[in-house]
């Protein structure tokens, strides 16, 4: 789920493992509100149960610091989407929609230029972190030298939304879902296709290529990326009538996303052919139901599906799955943690205000007992997230499980 910037208006964005990450990303705060649901315990013979999931505020803390403290016209202050990808050079922070500028001393930002204020603001960035030093923005330029999207579309009214990247020899690969505008509502909007964008080591605010993507079958692949041995393995999402996602899997031979793709068909087989690309299945054979951006990692034996709760609009729930195979079936997904800073009853006391699309982030894990996840919030209000930037910034939780 995703609500885009609306046109002339203050926007309003609805929307391989152990490396030396830096040392702040890895420090975990106090453990608060963990949300256990029941039955949650280990079983016999099962999937791994959870024990814990609390809020990892030294993460959110970091963003929080980088974002307010830097002053600088093509600085982060805020983004959602939230992918991240290990590098030779650090974290590469993945974002979507992206506010740049500067952070007022009483929490607020300038509207976005073009809306009556000074803040830039663009469809996709990164935030390089490295192991040692200051993180610092990458984005694009446009043709006057003002920061812009690191990729771009050629048409106008058209516009790039990160999915997820995987390292790619020293340089690493994004996948971009690109959308059009279908009417004048936040939510008249429609995906027409994918690409993978390639970014050279050292040289990422320009991409050396950009790939177009199968897009034939309505499936906008790119939700997950996940690297095992020389074949990786790629997740994709197709908006359900009801609501939500049904999610695909399709596999690539070699390090990169350009060889031949194999999409996995209903009868378990991999076929040339996208359109044979099957809904992955849970309990009794049902598709599954998930959001528009999750992760699926291996944990030893298992696979964890992170998603938030499909059924229900504008839900605050994320949900758990496991599998013993990347194509399922997997189990049904069940609650681990509600956003504490989402509607009336939430830390803002705003009903407007809503939590979605988790990924989780293996590289930022000790052990296959643990996921690091992050989950983006924002305001179904424009002004919320100019009168306090803060709103519209990644949050970050640590989950346990047991065997």
């Amino acid at each position: 789920m995703r609500i885009p910037w609306m046109p002339n208006r203050a926007p309003v964005p609805v929307r391989p493992r152990r490396r030396a990450v830096p040392r702040l990303l890895l420090v975990a705060a106090a453990a608060v509100c963990a949300f256990l649901p029941p039955g949650a315990a280990p079983g016999a013979g099962g999937p791994p149960g959870v024990v814990s999931a609390r809020p990892l505020t030294a993460l959110d803390e970091a963003f929080g610091a980088y974002a307010d403290r830097v002053r600088d016209p093509g600085h982060w202050t805020g983004g959602d989407g939230t992918y991240s990808v290990p590098t030779p050079a650090g974290e590469l922070w993945v974002f979507s929609d992206t506010f740049l500028g500067t952070v007022r001393p009483d929490g607020s930002r300038s509207p976005v230029a073009g809306a009556g204020g000074t803040t830039p603001f663009v469809h996709n960035s990164f935030v390089l972190w490295p192991s040692s030093g200051a993180p610092r923005t990458v984005t694009g330029r446009d043709r006057s030298g003002r920061p812009g999207s690191l990729v771009s579309p050629p048409a106008a009214g058209e516009w790039y939304w990160a999915r997820a990247g995987i390292p790619d020899g020293r340089g690493v690969a994004v996948v971009y879902a690109r959308y059009a505008r279908t009417g004048t509502g936040p939510l008249d909007l429609a995906w027409r296709g994918s690409v993978v964008a390639r970014f050279g080591e050292g040289r990422l605010s320009r991409p050396e290529s950009v790939t177009p993507l199968p897009s034939s079958a309505g499936i906008s692949w790119g939700a997950w990326l996940a690297r095992e041995g020389d074949r990786t393995y790629v997740y994709g999402t197709e908006a359900a009538p009801s609501g939500g996602s049904h999610l695909h899997l399709a596999r690539v031979d070699g390090r990169g996303l350009r060889g031949p793709w194999r999409y996995r068909a209903a009868d378990g087989s991999w076929s040339r052919e996208e359109s044979r690309a099957a809904r992955l299945t849970g309990p009794g054979g049902a598709a599954l139901r998930v959001s528009d951006e999750l992760s699926v990692v291996r944990h030893g034996a298992w696979y964890a599906l992170v998603t938030q709760r499909a059924d229900v609009p504008f839900s605050a729930e994320l949900r758990l799955a496991w599998a013993r195979s990347p194509g399922g079936p997997f189990t049904a997904p069940r609650t681990v943690y509600t956003a504490p800073e989402a509607g009336p009853g939430g830390s803002y006391r705003n009903p407007n205000v809503l939590a979605y699309n988790p990924h989780e982030h293996p590289e930022l894990e000790h052990g296959t007992d643990e996921l690091v996840v992050s989950y983006n919030v924002n305001s179904l209000a424009p002004q919320d997230v100019i009168d306090r930037a803060s709103v519209y910034r990644p949050r970050f939780l640590r989950i346990r499980t047991a065997r």
